[in-house]
């Protein structure tokens, strides 16, 4: 085992008390050799410990602070993905899912940019990136989507996958996340499909940024997608936005992504869902009332 996943361990295994006294599980420190440590809280499912003998599908999610606790949460409203996985659960609309909930950091726009997208931009694109990623309290100056997803690969999942009663494979390991957090989810999967052969994004940020000279980091974006979709066969894709908000520039954007999927062998409603929720902002409180669309996407019983 690494040193960082030997250290890890040693702050592992806090029991946190969270809404209607689920089982979470802490790493409060959880260190990387490629990007900074960061807090990572495990969602159990119902009768994880007392059915030892079942293992389960993991989903992996971004802005892990607000997944789950809304004590942690932006405006103290989250996801409480935990609650809404659990009612589908009791009503076995998907089976049980273990949901690893990963804390973003200062870092996390360069964090969640894919960066092999990179090559595409502009000099004054990337200028720009960089600009915005000190606003939001960074202190780097390269790119870091790469090192992001192999803390995960390399690191967070090995850990979890020895340390919980886990399906390993690639067909039930998924990965989500809204905004910046669907662009790294979508990129994850992309990168790493003998990893992960699913990805969710909610209110995807395809437009990275705006400004007055009409640059715009989506194309160089879509320009990678066109080049790495992963096999529709044993891959599939949910996306979705509302209308309202930042939401609004999206639909344009989310429908050249669609076209991007569609030429490349995935379809609607069978591998691959992209929906429009109008009137819905772009905030926590949203996702949380439609994170149950995603989960029985990647989930559903009769898959």
């Amino acid at each position: 085992m690494k040193r960082s996943l030997i250290k890890a361990a040693l702050c592992f295994l806090a029991l946190t008390p969270v809404a209607n006294a689920q089982d979470v599980r802490t790493l409060e420190h959880f260190e990387s050799e490629y990007v900074d440590a960061r807090q990572v809280d495990v969602w159990l499912p119902p009768n994880y410990e007392t059915d030892k003998n079942m293992s389960y599908p993991v989903l992996y999610m971004q802005d892990g602070q607000n997944v789950l606790n809304d004590e942690t949460a932006t405006d103290n409203t989250s996801w409480q993905a935990g609650r809404t996985a659990l009612d589908l659960i009791k009503q076995d609309k998907i089976g049980p899912v273990i949901i690893v909930a990963i804390w973003n950091t200062p870092d996390r726009f360069l964090e969640y940019f894919p960066e092999n997208a990179a090559q595409y931009l502009t000099d004054s694109e990337k200028k720009q990136v960089m600009e915005l990623a000190q606003k939001d309290g960074s202190n780097k100056k390269q790119f870091l989507g790469d090192e992001y997803l192999k803390f995960i690969v390399a690191e967070l999942k090995p850990y979890i996958d020895s340390h919980f009663r886990t399906l390993k494979d690639a067909k039930n390991t998924a990965i989500c996340g809204s905004s910046m957090g669907g662009l790294i989810s979508m990129y994850a999967a992309f990168e790493y499909p003998e990893v992960f052969s699913k990805a969710a994004g909610l209110s995807t940020h395809w437009p990275v940024f705006f400004d007055n000279n009409d640059t715009n980091p989506a194309e160089a974006i879509r320009k990678y997608m066109e080049m790495h979709v992963p096999a529709p066969k044993s891959h599939r894709f949910y996306f979705d936005l509302g209308t309202a908000s930042l939401d609004q520039y999206y639909e344009d954007h989310q429908q050249q992504v669609d076209a991007i999927m569609e030429r490349s062998g995935y379809a609607q409603n069978d591998n691959y869902l992209s929906q429009v929720f109008e009137g819905e902002e772009h905030n926590e409180k949203a996702w949380r009332n439609r994170f149950d669309k995603a989960l029985l996407f990647l989930y559903k019983s009769d898959q």
